[in-house]
């Protein structure tokens, strides 16, 4: 009976493991500011709007993921989204590292940005 509870937690603790991350939780991969050494303010700035863009579109994905994560193991026991790559961590990382390191150079360079917060 013991071993049947460990079992059962264990496999518990593995399955929502497995589920997709919700986006706001997921941690920037690092990416080199020397990446985008060379670009003009206008070139940052379009660079900076396209990965803001990309990081929404993500985002997005990345709710429904955890939605259907939720929903797979509450009906089924098994985190669906995440199972059939739905789950978008690795990109939603990369994304969040290379805005940071846009937003480091466009600020090293005096660059003037409305999409820089505050």
């Amino acid at each position: 009976m013991m071993k049947l509870k460990i079992a059962l937690t264990v496999g518990s603790a593995l399955i929502v493991a497995s589920c997709a991350k919700n986006p706001d939780a997921i941690a920037p991969t690092p990416a080199p500011m020397s990446a985008y050494s060379g670009l003009s303010c206008d070139e940052l700035n379009t660079q900076l709007l396209n990965t803001n863009t990309q990081l929404n579109n993500l985002f997005a994905e990345q709710k429904q993921a955890v939605t259907g994560d939720a929903l797979g193991v509450f009906l089924i026991g098994v985190p669906l989204s995440s199972l059939s790559g739905a789950d978008k961590e690795g990109l939603i990382a990369q994304r969040k590292g290379e805005k940071q390191a846009i937003e480091a150079r466009i600020r090293e360079t005096g660059c003037k940005s409305p999409y820089l917060p505050g």
